[in-house]
């Protein structure tokens, strides 16, 4: 059952609409730009758009999504005038190659288009805002550990090539994007309870795709992994990484988060102080003294 909250429809917040839009968009070499004041997600909108012949960098921008997604099919809820809500369309042609000469695997590329979402967002938080965010690994923002954005890359393959990508990024910006605790998997918040007044969400958009366009340039530069890893949450403290979703499953594996590796795979050290490496998952914290894990 979806969360039911809140119980009044907001209206749609002024700041945000198709000619302040392209007025705060402008200077950027962005493709065209599409904006709803409904949709259904802006991912399935960019994926419908890119079917189409959608260029790159052609971007979708929702004030309210009815069935926006997350990782593991999980529902992300975009309520009127309290979120931020956009998908980017990424020619494969235009992309780091996917290849070891590239630095970059193939299998890494839709894991490392994440992270760009993902500490675009929280560049943006610090340089503008003056706030301290973290990822949680591989597609969550945190502040205060607490879930404030999530980021979900889906790709289009050929094989080992990837064609295309859609990055969609969704960030609570209002109180009413937050839903109860109960009704959710990690603990969330928003932009504005932690600062204690209101955004702009415009302002934050620009800030937000200026660095997705300048760090899409630099995925397979050494810079662009430290950079991650320094923003990356739960550091040397005890997670679960699952494979299907699942904490504590058969597919689990547990150790002290130690980083990234140069390539930006997960570097986990067991109780015997082994180091092992993690492609893709779910990352869950494991409380200290605890057996079992948070999602």
């Amino acid at each position: 059952m979806p969360p039911q909250f809140p119980a009044k429809k907001l209206m749609p917040s002024p700041d945000l609409n198709a000619q302040s839009l392209d007025a705060h968009l402008a200077g950027l070499p962005l493709g065209p730009v599409r904006f709803y004041d409904q949709i259904d997600s802006t991912n399935v909108e960019a994926d419908r758009w890119l079917a189409a012949g959608a260029p790159d960098l052609a971007l979708v921008v929702a004030d309210e999504q009815t069935a926006g997604r997350g990782r593991l099919n999980r529902r992300w809820f975009t309520l009127p005038g309290a979120s931020l809500a956009f998908s980017l369309v990424l020619r494969g042609g235009t992309l780091p190659a996917g290849s070891p000469e590239a630095g970059i695997d193939p299998g890494m590329l839709s894991m490392r288009l994440t992270a760009l979402g993902a500490l675009s967002v929280s560049l943006a938080l610090e340089a503008g805002y003056g706030l301290s965010p973290e990822i949680k690994w591989p597609n969550d923002v945190l502040l205060q550990r607490r879930k404030t954005a999530g980021i979900l890359v889906e790709g289009h393959w050929q094989g080992e090539q990837l064609e295309a990508a859609i990055l969609g990024i969704g960030i609570n910006i209002a109180p009413a994007s937050v839903p109860p605790d109960e009704q959710i998997a990690f603990p969330s918040t928003c932009i504005e309870a932690v600062l204690g007044h209101p955004v702009t969400r415009l302002h934050l958009l620009q800030a937000v795709i200026e660095n997705l366009l300048a760090w899409r340039k630099r995925l397979n530069e050494p810079l662009f992994i430290t950079t991650w890893d320094r923003h990356l949450a739960f550091k040397q403290e005890w997670v679960t990484i699952s494979q299907d979703g699942s904490p504590g499953g058969p597919a689990s594996q547990t150790g002290i988060l130690a980083g990234l590796d140069d390539l930006g795979r997960l570097r986990l050290r067991d109780h015997a102080d082994q180091e092992f490496r993690i492609v893709s998952g779910e990352l869950n914290l494991r409380p200290a003294g605890s057996g079992s894990a948070e999602d």
